[in-house]
């Protein structure tokens, strides 16, 4: 057996977002497509004599209380799956910026249960994983997969879409975050109907054109984000003047992305982008990779 797994994490952008409706338990029913993108933490899983430790790099990156760690969690899941303490010492290595929308937590418990699996030969396949995912998290299950997918339901149920044509993505968020609860919560306050955006962007993956992807790309709760951080509508007003084919939020944000052709041209438009995290990025069709 090994004794250490190196991961990189990948986060995402929704190309679509659409809101079908609120459910009885309290959760949102939405169609969106989810895309990997090259943006990555990185997981180090070490074994060790008995229980966990986890060490966070940068100390001052925001993960929240440690058992509310998306990655303790996952922990916390295998462990009562297999029937047994999994001692490790764990270190996340924090690029995401979190509260996003580019599911950084959901990637790092999707590496983490990734890396348990192989530490510790438990044998489980990947439908086994996304099943503990679904568990941790709403994007965990599309983040132990990658790629390209439509994403159902409450974004448990899955169905994989061709990859898109290649391309570059600005990713700008400003300093200000958004909270998931605060933004659905505000939605069902004054629900509205948004302009479709899936069909459009599935039809535009399985027709291969750039420009109609980038045209069809959208997100229901934009305007919703966007009335708590303004930014978010600045920050996609500024990536359409800089040359983007197309721009939106994803998730619930705050990060907003631009579509380009070219690398050289989102460099370009990176330059004069005053953003507090900006990042050039590129469309992968995996979500974990081991280093």
């Amino acid at each position: 057996m090994m004794d250490r797994v190196r991961l990189r994490a990948f986060a995402k952008v929704n190309y679509a977002l659409e809101v079908r409706g609120l459910r009885d338990d309290g959760y949102h029913e939405i169609s969106t497509v989810m895309q990997s993108i090259s943006l990555a933490d990185e997981v180090e899983i070490e074994s060790s004599k008995e229980g966990f430790a986890l060490r966070i790099e940068p100390e001052t990156a925001e993960v929240g209380p440690p058992e509310q760690n998306t990655v303790y969690v996952a922990w916390k899941l295998l462990c009562k799956l297999s029937g047994a303490e999994l001692p490790v010492e764990m270190t996340l290595r924090k690029r995401i910026p979190p509260r996003a929308g580019l599911g950084g937590g959901s990637a790092d418990a999707a590496a983490t249960l990734y890396g348990l699996n192989e530490l510790f030969g438990l044998g489980l396949d990947a439908g086994d994983l996304r099943g503990v995912g679904a568990k941790i998290g709403a994007d965990v299950p599309f983040a132990c997969t990658g790629g390209t997918a439509l994403a159902e339901g409450v974004g448990d149920i899955l169905s994989p879409l061709p990859a898109p044509p290649v391309h570059r993505l600005l990713v700008a968020k400003p300093e200000r975050s958004a909270d998931t609860g605060e933004i659905y919560h505000a939605y069902d306050e004054r629900p509205r109907e948004g302009t479709p955006c899936v069909g459009p962007v599935v039809a535009a993956l399985r027709s291969g054109g750039l420009s109609t992807l980038a045209r069809a790309v959208g997100n229901d709760l934009e305007p919703i984000t966007a009335r708590f951080v303004p930014e978010v509508e600045a920050y996609k007003r500024e990536l359409r003047q800089t040359g983007a084919l197309g721009a939106a939020m994803s998730g619930t944000g705050t990060a907003v992305y631009g579509i380009f052709a070219t690398e050289e041209d989102a460099e370009t438009a990176k330059r004069g982008l005053g953003a507090a995290f900006v990042v050039v990025c590129e469309p992968l069709l995996r979500g974990i990779e081991a280093l």
